[in-house]
C-alpha cells in the first residue's frame, strides 16, 4: 500500500503495558477504525489484560471474542439492525434508551450514562430515579455507571465533575469513567473509598505517544517550483522549492493538504500527524493493517 502507518512495535507495547498498570483496572476502547490500527488488532491486545472490552456501537460487537463482555458505549437505537449478545453491556442514558433495548429483546445488564458538561447522551441528575425504575420494570439490570467528561478541561475538573456524582450514588456499583491519569484516580479512590472506579480508555491507550508511529507515503514523483497554485485546490506555494508528489489522497483519509514538502527523499514521511494540535484544514486516516517495526539485535525488521 502507499500509505502506511509504521509502528516501533517495542515502544508501542511499553507504553500500552504503562498506562495500563497505570490506570489499573482498565477496560480498553476500540472503535471506529481501530484509532488507526484496525480493531481486529487492538482487540487482540485487549483481551490480553481485560475481561471487558468497550466498542463504540452495536455493530461492533462482532469483533469481541465470546470470551470476553463487550460493554456497547452509544446507546441503541430504533433502527438497529443487528442481534444483541445476550452478555453484552448496553449503556442508556434515558428512558427511551432502556425502553428500546427492552423491545429488542434484552434483558440483562445496562450501564446508567451520567450527563457530564459534555452534554451528550447523559441522564440528569433530577431524573436518575425515574431511569433506575425504568431499568427495572424491563427486566434488565444496572452493572454500573458512566461518566464522561469532556477533553479540554482540567483533570481537576473531571474529579469535581465525577465527584459530585459519587456522592449521590450508592457505593455497591462500579463507577465507570474516562479522560482520568493516574493522580485521579488515586485522589477519587481516596476520597470515596467504598466506591469501585474503572478506568475506561482509547486514545491515551493506543494512540497517548506518538513519538513511536509515523505515516509513510511511497514517493511517485518530483519536479521544481518557482511558486504560484498546486493541487487541485490549487493552493498557494509560498516560493521556491520541490513539490513532491506522494501515493496517497482523499481516498487514504487525506482531506486537505495545505503544506509544500521541500525536500526529495526515498520516502515521504507524514510528519502532520504528530503536529495535528498546530494545523487547521487537515485529518489523517489509517490503512486497517499497520506495520509493526520490531527491534532485533540493534536493528530494525518489519513485520504484521
Amino acid at each position: 500500500m502507499t500509505l502506511r502507518l509504521v509502528v516501533d512495535q517495542s515502544a508501542w507495547n511499553a507504553h500500552v503495558q504503562g498506562v495500563t498498570s497505570a490506570l489499573r483496572p482498565l477496560v480498553p476502547v476500540i472503535k471506529g477504525n481501530g484509532y488507526g490500527f484496525g480493531r481486529s488488532v487492538l482487540m487482540k491486545h485487549a483481551t490480553g489484560f481485560s475481561d471487558e472490552v468497550a466498542v463504540g456501537t452495536v455493530y461492533e460487537l462482532a469483533d469481541v471474542p465470546e470470551s470476553t463482555t463487550p460493554i456497547v458505549l452509544t446507546p441503541v437505537d430504533d433502527a438497529c439492525t443487528v442481534p444483541l449478545r445476550s452478555d453484552g453491556i448496553y449503556t442508556v442514558g434515558s428512558v427511551h434508551h432502556a425502553v428500546t433495548l427492552h423491545k429488542l429483546g434484552h434483558n440483562g445488564p445496562v450501564i446508567i450514562k451520567l450527563r457530564s458538561r459534555m452534554q451528550r447522551y447523559g441522564v440528569a441528575p433530577g431524573d436518575v430515579d425515574e431511569l433506575v425504575k425504568t431499568v427495572n420494570d424491563a427486566g434488565l439490570s444496572i452493572h454500573g455507571w458512566s461518566i464522561h467528561p469532556p477533553l479540554t478541561s482540567a483533570t481537576t475538573d473531571h474529579v469535581s465533575e465525577i465527584a459530585s456524582w459519587a456522592n449521590d450514588l450508592d457505593d455497591d456499583l462500579p463507577i465507570y469513567v474516562s479522560h482520568v491519569d493516574r493522580e485521579a484516580l488515586e485522589e477519587l479512590r481516596g476520597r470515596f473509598p467504598r466506591h469501585e472506579f474503572r478506568a475506561r480508555s482509547g486514545t491515551t491507550l493506543w494512540l497517548g505517544d506518538k513519538s513511536m508511529l509515523k505515516l509513510e507515503a511511497n514517493v511517485i514523483d518530483t519536479h521544481p517550483t518557482r511558486g504560484g497554485l498546486a493541487g487541485y485546490r490549487q493552493v498557494a506555494v509560498p516560493g521556491e522549492g520541490t513539490i513532491v508528489l506522494i501515493g496517497c489522497g482523499t481516498a487514504h483519509g487525506i482531506l486537505s493538504v495545505q503544506t509544500v514538502c521541500r525536500h526529495s527523499t526515498s520516502t515521504a514521511r507524514d510528519y502532520i500527524f504528530s503536529n495535528l494540535p498546530t494545523c487547521t484544514r487537515l485529518w489523517s486516516s489509517f490503512p486497517p493493517q499497520p506495520r509493526f517495526l520490531r527491534s532485533v539485535s540493534g536493528s530494525t525488521s518489519s513485520s504484521r
